[in-house]
């Protein structure tokens, strides 16, 4: 289906290309807002993002999917705005030791309605390479190889990011999720990313058993890794694929100025 829509698009069919920018257009906008972090820089990628792959599409191989071309090329076009900004806050794991403090509260514990909106403002703190390896493999539901490509990285580097990320997560989301986590007896395994290399099925058998028998006796290891899971499953569902009628507006401006360049 995809590549049927990709050579009709080539061949200059209008409604084709059309279909081709609004299956791709929310998600980069909402890649773009979390990666920007300013709306209008976002509507900006955006634009700039859906008119070269329209006019670029002649250039897009098949090597890849479509998303993470577009992926790329929006990460790309946000990356020289992120570059451009004056008085930017600190972004490094040296800076995700202090945001707990100005996070809300144990009395703001989330319930599930708002768990996606704390997670949402977690996600916007963390350190660029951590919050788009999250959006990516977690919110957009890239595959690994194909976050890989997006962000230029082999597969075990990625792998080792996202483990990091979802741990930066989870300690950014520990005083509101994690409340009133009993405190650990004795010495605890590293529950979190043990937990972050089952879901990339990078734990063995023996490994993944051993950690869910010491979760199913830890209170507070079994709470951390309900609370990753929420966290987690929040940025799944954040992933809206609706085409709101500005962004359905600009795919069509869009479409007119690739008309224009095919003149």
């Amino acid at each position: 289906m995809e590549e049927a829509l990709v050579d009709r698009a080539r061949a200059g069919d209008r409604a084709a290309m059309e279909g081709l920018l609004a299956s791709v257009a929310p998600s980069i906008r909402r890649f773009a807002a979390r990666m920007c972090r300013n709306e209008a820089d976002a509507d900006d990628v955006l634009q700039d993002a859906l008119l070269s792959i329209a006019t670029h599409l002649d250039s897009f191989e098949g090597r890849s999917s479509l998303p993470s071309w577009a992926f790329t090329i929006a990460r790309t076009a946000c990356s020289r705005r992120r570059r451009g900004m004056k008085n930017a806050p600190a972004e490094g794991e040296e800076a995700l030791s202090t945001q707990a403090a100005d996070g809300p509260g144990p009395e703001d514990t989330a319930s599930s309605a708002e768990t996606g909106e704390l997670v949402s403002h977690a996600l916007s703190r963390l350190p660029a390479e951590y919050r788009e390896v999250l959006l990516l493999r977690d919110a957009e539901g890239l595959t690994a190889p194909e976050a890989a490509q997006v962000l230029g990285v082999s597969v075990d580097a990625l792998k080792s990011r996202l483990h990091r990320a979802r741990s930066a997560l989870r300690e950014s989301l520990r005083p509101v999720l994690e409340a009133e986590t009993l405190p650990a007896a004795g010495t605890c395994p590293d529950v979190i990313r043990a937990l972050s290399q089952k879901i990339e099925n990078d734990l063995d058998a023996n490994a993944c058993a051993d950690m869910e028998k010491h979760v199913g006796s830890c209170p507070a290891c079994a709470h951390a890794c309900d609370a990753m899971k929420d966290a987690l499953r929040a940025c799944r569902s954040s992933a809206s694929s609706a085409l709101t009628p500005e962004i359905e507006e600009q795919v069509r401006a869009t479409i007119t100025r690739w008309l224009q360049t095919r003149l």
